[in-house]
């Protein structure tokens, strides 16, 4: 194990912990609605989000322990994601991470509602980011914005609505793009964006911050419909084939496997490009080729 896996797998236990002390109790009433929260959220997973909320925050002057509410709300966002898209009117996937997914457990009107419950518990923990940390309440206020924005209609939403309405149907690149930049691209460059602008970072900073995001982002989404194609079920922990079952719309099929994976290495010459200026930039420079050359 290297310095960045290291450092990767130590970032990801403590989200692991803090996720559990921040969600509520799942012997709390209603307790089938927060052990469902609590197997999906804790179910294992990469935190890239979290860890990037985290590391972006140490890139800019302060420590990753001041942000960790952020980071676990944006945590949260992400799960309730994948809780609706697994659910049988979205993607209908029976596993996630290598187990049955939430709606398999719980059923599908308490998957529902514990994805419901995510999305608005995540915002009440990213708000006590201030209180907690003595973060600017000006700043947590931005984030909240911007995490509202990136998590919604204008965002991963509008993404996902633009990815189902055009399954099975010919799409322009400029569409394909739209859908990948909004429906995974969002999320993580607000990850990014936040821990910045907890920090103080300048409003440059924050814009070079956010587009090495969305080359990121972008990056990740054309790397799933790669691993979508020649992926390991066993390695990848999900049904690979889901997109050609579900007729999506993905980069291999619209510009084929070498010209997705040639985009790839380019986003990823321009996203090193961009954060080069940057002291201590070797945990970004070594999370662009984690992203890059992923097999899970």
């Amino acid at each position: 194990m290297n310095k960045f896996e290291g450092e990767m797998k130590y970032m990801a236990q403590v989200v692991e912990q803090e996720l559990s002390r921040y969600l509520p109790r799942k012997d709390e009433f209603p307790s089938k609605l927060h052990e469902a929260m609590h197997y999906s959220t804790l179910s294992g997973g990469k935190r890239l989000r979290p860890i990037i909320v985290m590391k972006a925050a140490e890139l800019f002057g302060i420590s990753y322990e001041k942000v960790i509410p952020t980071a676990c709300g944006i945590e949260m966002i992400h799960t309730y994601s994948l809780i609706h898209d697994d659910l049988p009117v979205m993607d209908n996937d029976d596993f996630r991470r290598g187990k049955p997914t939430c709606h398999k457990i719980y059923g599908d009107a308490v998957a529902l509602l514990a994805g419901d419950a995510l999305l608005t518990h995540a915002f009440a923990t990213i708000a006590k980011n201030s209180k907690i940390s003595g973060i600017n309440p000006d700043a947590v206020v931005d984030v909240i914005e911007k995490v509202s924005l990136a998590a919604g209609g204008y965002g991963m939403i509008g993404g996902q609505t633009v990815d189902i309405i055009t399954s099975g149907k010919d799409v322009s690149r400029d569409t394909l793009f739209y859908i990948s930049t909004h429906k995974t691209g969002c999320l993580m460059s607000v990850s990014f964006w936040s821990g910045a602008r907890l920090a103080g970072a300048s409003k440059e900073d924050l814009e070079t911050i956010k587009c090495f995001g969305e080359k990121l982002g972008l990056i990740f989404q054309i790397v799933d419909d790669i691993l979508d194609i020649k992926g390991s079920e066993a390695v990848l922990g999900k049904p690979v084939g889901s997109d050609m079952k579900n007729k999506k719309n993905t980069f291999v099929n619209l510009f084929g496997f070498n010209k997705s994976v040639e985009i790839v290495n380019n986003l990823s010459l321009e996203a090193k490009q961009l954060i080069s200026n940057y002291n201590n930039n070797d945990f970004f420079i070594q999370l662009t080729d984690f992203i890059s050359k992923r097999d899970y």
